[in-house]
């Protein structure tokens, strides 16, 4: 009886620390940080987004719109 009452106990808290983890709405002027270069993928580091562009543009074949240029081979 006592282990059931003790595993209840954890149960219950388990469920009350979670339920604290919510999702909670953006204030307009909070937004300006979220807009930030650090808060998007690759944390503001320029050498990991220039190599995602790269590999981009190398994979669609395409020219320009991101700095990089060449074809699709990726040879440039």
């Amino acid at each position: 009886m006592k282990r059931e009452m003790s595993m209840r106990f954890m149960i219950l808290s388990l469920l009350v620390i979670c339920s604290g983890c919510s999702i909670k709405d953006v204030k307009p002027w909070e937004k300006a940080t979220l807009a930030k270069e650090s808060m998007k993928e690759g944390g503001g580091n320029v050498l990991l987004t220039r190599f995602k562009h790269h590999i981009y543009f190398s994979k669609e074949g395409s020219k320009g719109g991101g700095g990089v240029s060449g074809g699709g081979c990726g040879c440039n």
